[in-house]
C-alpha cells in the first residue's frame, strides 16, 4: 500500500497501541458511542470495552486481574478458551455469559447461542457464527473442532463490526462474511489454521484489519508476506504467546 494510502487509512479508523494493564497491547478504533478498545491478552485471549461496558472473550488466569467483565464470550469448551477461575475472578453481579452449547455442561446458568442465532445486549448485536475444522483432526474421519460445536461472534458495536473466529479453518461461513472492519483469525496446526488457509480466507471476505491469534509456535509474520500487496487489508501483530 502506499505510504499517502496507509496514512489516510490509519486516520478514518483512528487505531493506536498503547500499554494496557496485564494487557499486552490495547488497540483503539474511535465510535460515535467512545473508543471501542481491543486489548490483546494471551493466546485467544481478550478485552473489549465500548461505551462503558467490559467484554472478556475466551478469558484465562492472565485476565484475573483485569476490569470485571459485564460479558463473558466463550467461543467453546478446550480449556484454553474456557477457565473457569479465570471467569469466576471476573464475574460481578450482573455478568452475563454467553457460550456455545458445549460450555454449558461445565458453566451452567450461562446462555447457549448456537450458530445461526444472533440476539441484542445493551446495544450491540451479537451473531454466533459457525467454527469447525474442515481436515485437521486427531485421527481418520476425527476433527478437532467439528460441526455445530463451537462458535465464531460477529459483534456490531458503534459501528464498527468486529469477527472474532475462535478455532476454526477457512470455511465457507467464514469466506462468505462482509464488511467485517476488525477480524481475529486462528493460525496454528494441528488445530486451527496454516498461515496460507488465513490469507486464503482474508482473500475472500477482506477484513480492513486482521489479527492472527491463537498462533502458538507459528510465525505471524508468516501471514505479513503472504498478503503484501493486498490492498486494503492491514495485517497486525501483537504477542499473544
Amino acid at each position: 500500500m502506499p505510504m499517502s494510502a496507509l496514512l489516510g487509512f490509519m486516520s478514518w479508523f483512528g487505531a493506536m497501541t498503547v500499554g494496557g494493564g496485564d494487557a499486552k497491547t490495547t488497540d483503539f478504533f474511535p465510535t460515535p458511542l467512545g473508543d471501542l478498545r481491543i486489548s490483546c491478552i494471551t493466546h485467544a485471549t481478550l478485552m473489549i470495552t465500548w461505551n462503558g461496558l467490559v467484554i472478556h472473550v475466551d478469558p484465562q488466569r492472565e485476565s484475573a486481574r483485569l476490569p470485571k467483565a459485564d460479558l463473558i464470550l466463550l467461543t467453546h469448551e478446550h480449556s484454553d478458551h474456557l477457565d473457569t477461575g479465570a471467569i469466576a475472578a471476573l464475574k460481578k453481579d450482573g455478568t452475563e455469559l454467553i457460550y456455545s452449547a458445549s460450555c454449558a455442561g461445565q458453566l451452567p446458568g450461562g446462555t447457549v447461542m448456537r450458530n445461526g442465532d444472533t440476539r441484542e445486549w445493551r446495544g450491540i448485536r451479537i451473531e454466533a457464527v459457525p467454527a469447525y475444522n474442515l481436515v485437521h483432526g486427531p485421527g481418520p474421519g476425527k476433527l478437532y473442532h467439528p460441526k455445530g460445536n463451537g462458535n465464531g461472534y460477529l459483534l456490531t458495536l458503534g459501528g464498527k463490526r468486529l469477527y472474532l473466529a475462535g478455532d476454526t479453518e477457512n470455511i465457507p461461513e467464514m469466506k462468505s462474511l462482509r464488511n467485517v472492519d476488525v477480524a481475529f483469525l486462528p493460525m496454528n496446526l494441528p488445530y486451527t489454521m496454516t498461515p496460507e488457509m488465513v490469507a486464503d480466507a482474508a482473500r475472500a471476505f477482506r477484513p480492513k484489519i486482521l489479527y492472527p491469534y491463537h498462533y502458538g509456535d507459528t510465525d505471524p509474520h508468516r501471514l505479513v508476506a503472504l498478503l503484501a500487496g493486498e490492498m486494503g487489508i492491514e495485517v497486525r501483530i501483537r504477542s499473544l504467546r
